[in-house]
């Protein structure tokens, strides 16, 4: 076997440059991004839009304006809930930082980190801390939210465009191809397309179900605005993996300093861990993973690596973008090994007689002799 250093270096350097691309153009490409896989979502309905004989522009419009009605009705739906927690939420910050010295002093009976810790003085210097990093945390919040203001207006008119461009972007990137190769180019487009969009509905479907489950669940178990913090933490299991933990920990923690049972945290607990283990193990690869059809270490791959990119926002779209990724290298041979570390085999695939695994058998008989 020959190996090519040329193109072993070609390979890594083209690898890295990918990385410093996504790095330092993230304030162009992340909205990008988002408005991509919205606009694959929005497809369909501008389609209808445009089949009652609407012009593109307008269809586009409208179907970008209903979005922002379906959010601005969960907001309103939300507020009151949010409002009554904002009002205890100076009683909230002194019940948690109680139980924190709490925690801390029976660690330091224990360990002895610092003599004669007394619990008043611990709580004193835990809220004078707290008051002086306000104002960092404001001029925080202000930057933050200055750049979330320019990234949704930069995703909302990305979004537009491309769908009011949509079939002559198809056409120019169908150029870069051989007329011949043209049709099959296309038929490539649309499973790109479908792939996003079936698992885009898919986990909208499923945060639906979830948030539904972990509200009914927490107004059982007696818990202040369930609705506010089971769609809370089904938002947040959109995050393969962890998202669902995340979501956990504010409800559990909320339980913790506001009840005074600890069964009551315990029993939140053990609700997220049930809806977590249902969904993993029933409803995402039912509702989900037909859709991607990507094995675990792809996965888990593209959580880590969008995090390490695009931080929250990568560790949402780097998985269907890597289910997006083993559509394109499916159509051509060179890029079909990558299809392979990247794809899920089946059932069937696995006892079938494709030329791979037929390729396959006989390298491992060849090895087993």
């Amino acid at each position: 076997m020959n190996l090519s250093f040329q193109k072993l270096f070609y390979a890594i350097a083209t690898v890295i440059a990918m990385f410093a691309i996504l790095v330092l153009a993230k304030p162009i490409l992340l909205p990008l991004s988002i408005a991509l896989l919205i606009s694959f979502i929005l497809y369909p309905l501008a389609k209808k839009f445009e089949s009652w004989k609407i012009g593109k522009t307008l269809a586009a419009f409208l179907s970008i304006f209903s979005v922002f009605l379906i959010i601005a009705g969960t907001i309103y739906f939300f507020s009151t809930q949010i409002i009554s927690i904002s009002k205890e939420f100076t009683h909230f910050q002194d019940k948690i930082i109680l139980a924190f010295a709490d925690v801390t002093l029976f660690i330091n009976r224990h360990v002895s980190f610092v003599e004669n810790l007394g619990k008043d003085e611990l709580f004193n210097r835990m809220k004078d801390w707290l008051n002086d990093s306000t104002g960092l945390l404001v001029r925080k919040t202000v930057n933050n939210t200055a750049a979330f203001m320019a990234g949704l207006l930069a995703t909302t008119v990305f979004t537009f465009l491309f769908l009011i461009y949509r079939d002559g972007l198809t056409m120019a990137f169908m150029t870069f191809s051989p007329e011949k190769n043209r049709e099959r180019v296309l038929k490539m487009f649309k499973s790109v397309q479908q792939v996003g969009q079936k698992y885009l509905f898919g986990m909208l479907f499923l945060t639906i179900v979830i948030g539904l489950a972990n509200s009914i669940g927490l107004m059982i178990i007696g818990i202040d605005n369930p609705f506010l913090f089971g769609f809370l933490g089904a938002a947040l299991a959109i995050i393969p993996y962890i998202g669902t933990t995340m979501g956990a920990v504010i409800p559990v923690i909320y339980a913790f300093v506001s009840y005074d049972s600890i069964w009551t945290a315990v029993a939140v607990a053990i609700l997220f861990w049930g809806v977590q283990l249902v969904s993993d193990n029933f409803l995402t690869p039912r509702i989900v993973g037909g859709s991607l059809q990507i094995n675990a270490l792809t996965a888990i791959l593209s959580l880590f690596i969008g995090a390490a990119v695009w931080g929250l926002a990568g560790m949402i779209l780097f998985l269907p973008f890597a289910a997006m990724l083993k559509v394109v290298c499916e159509e051509f041979e060179q890029l079909k090994p990558i299809a392979l570390i990247i794809g899920e085999q089946n059932k069937k695939e696995r006892t079938g007689n494709g030329p791979a695994l037929v390729w396959w058998e006989k390298l491992k008989s060849r090895f087993a002799k």
